[in-house]
């Protein structure tokens, strides 16, 4: 499959409708589908953002990203994951890039929640849709639930964002796809709140260069998996 020249262009009107349609739907989950449902189940908000993320909002991202391959009429093509999504072999220089990102992340992440608490003092960054106490006895169950939205997260986000409108934004806007790229992703996280988001821009921006710098959208998804998992897990036994 020769994608480089026959690849539709995917500007910014056409980008931020699919960002903002989806921070609208992630919206509408996490203010009122979840809430009503824990409150007539009595189960934790977190039990439920598992359930509706992982199928109310990541498996519509990836049913959106089947949809726009069958409208550029490239989904089932030979190569389809390999040339047009740039789901390529890992190399050298795609592991150095995301050693390199996420060295950046971490330490950025880490000046900007310095900077917020010299700010605005001590907060609590977590939405009240995903936060939950250290699991203990009777609760492990939760990491079942949570595995397979862990699975949907990673690649309902990376298959859409950058397997499927990366390209197509570089098509349209160049070398600096990356930075609108990053902008419209953080609009999809709007319902995280204001502190979280500011948090998570370090990784929004970095990773969205690292995979357009590499041309390989496993890049983004080994980033993203690496820090959501590990940094879930020691959430989830007390070590953060």
């Amino acid at each position: 499959m020769n994608t480089k020249d026959q690849i539709k262009k995917l500007g910014i009107a056409g980008s931020l409708v699919i960002f903002v349609g989806a921070g609208i739907l992630m919206h509408l989950q996490t203010k009122f589908v979840i809430p009503w449902l824990s409150r007539i189940t009595g189960m934790e908000n977190i039990f439920f953002w598992f359930v509706i993320g992982g199928l109310g909002i990541f498996l519509p991202l990836i049913l959106l990203g089947i949809f726009l391959l069958k409208k550029e009429e490239v989904w089932g093509e030979p190569g389809l994951w390999r040339e047009r999504l740039r789901f390529r072999k890992m190399g050298q220089n795609e592991w150095v890039w995301i050693v390199v990102g996420m060295v950046a992340v971490s330490l950025l992440s880490g000046l900007v929640l310095k900077g917020m608490v010299l700010l605005v003092g001590q907060f609590d960054h977590s939405p009240p849709f995903m936060a939950f106490e250290p699991l203990e006895k009777g609760r492990y169950w939760l990491l079942l639930v949570w595995l397979p939205y862990w699975i949907l997260n990673i690649f309902g986000e990376e298959f859409l964002w950058r397997g499927v409108m990366l390209p197509r934004q570089e098509a349209a806007l160049g070398k600096y796809a990356w930075l609108f790229h990053g902008f419209g992703w953080g609009l999809f996280h709007i319902a995280f709140g204001w502190q979280l988001l500011v948090t998570l821009l370090p990784l929004i921006f970095i990773q969205s260069f690292v995979v357009q710098k590499t041309r390989n959208s496993w890049t983004g998804v080994v980033m993203h998996a690496a820090i959501n998992g590990p940094s879930f897990i020691a959430i989830s036994f007390g070590l953060l």
